[in-house]
């Protein structure tokens, strides 16, 4: 996936964080995203997808950050913040994001299926009060390997 902002030299090391959720999420046998919030840099919340433990649809890696950025933060905006994920958000996620004025997301892999920021559908273009900038690709194969290699692993041990 072709970026469209500009790559800094801490995203790599901010997308390594965020991958150790994805595995850890992977552990827990959820699908592995993990996703990292950071301001002035550092990591102010750190979250990984729980929707089957929690059996809840809303309870993406993105949106769980989100929510405890809010909490750190004690407010709704977020100004300063760059949200590192794994893998390219939904367009719940992406609502949230620009509802949030989450001023830069950096993302893994593309999402072909679901992908809000450009893949399927581009949020970050339509014409809203807010535009955050949106780099995607950030350690993109390393982040597409694991999510691949968890949907093979699950495809195999269907009953």
């Amino acid at each position: 996936m072709e970026t469209k902002g500009k790559i800094y030299e801490n995203d790599e090391y901010f997308m390594r964080e965020a991958i150790k959720l994805a595995l850890e999420a992977e552990e827990r046998d959820e699908v592995p995203v993990g996703a990292v919030a950071v301001r002035e840099g550092k990591i102010i919340a750190r979250a990984s997808n729980t929707r089957e433990e929690s059996k809840c649809a809303t309870h993406h890696a993105e949106l769980l950050a989100i929510e405890e950025c809010c909490r750190t933060l004690g407010g709704w905006r977020l100004p300063g913040v760059t949200l590192y994920v794994t893998m390219e958000p939904c367009a719940m996620c992406a609502g949230a994001i620009i509802n949030a004025r989450v001023p830069r997301v950096v993302y893994g892999a593309p999402d072909l299926r679901f992908g809000a920021f450009g893949s399927l559908i581009d949020l970050s273009e339509v014409p809203l009060n807010h535009k955050p900038e949106v780099v995607g690709g950030v350690l993109g194969e390393e982040c597409a390997k694991i999510l691949s290699d968890y949907f093979k692993k699950k495809r195999q041990t269907k009953p």
